[in-house]
């Protein structure tokens, strides 16, 4: 087999998977865009500005894996451990 002929086979497949992938992501676009009505109102009702703002918070690990003293380190005293609440202001009262 000549060369040119792999790498032609090779561009082809390539070609297809690259079309099955964006045939796959607008389907999932789709399937996307109706769940998010009902995530609108889930975190609107809860009062969230997103469902996952962060994922740094320890005790909503599983408790397998979390500190046992992580429910006694969130209170107004306590040092900022993580980087990503610099990002967010306090909310207003």
């Amino acid at each position: 087999m000549r060369p040119a002929l792999v790498f032609g086979l090779i561009l082809c497949l390539l070609l297809a998977l690259d079309g099955v992938l964006f045939v796959d992501g607008l389907i999932r676009r789709k399937a996307e865009d109706a769940t998010s009505a009902k995530l609108e109102v889930v975190t609107s009702g809860l009062g969230l500005t997103d469902l996952a703002v962060a994922t740094e918070a320890r005790y909503t690990r599983h408790p397998a894996v979390s500190d046992a003293m992580a429910p006694f380190m969130d209170h107004p005293g306590a040092i900022e451990h993580f980087p990503t609440g610099t990002f967010w202001l306090l909310p207003q009262r």
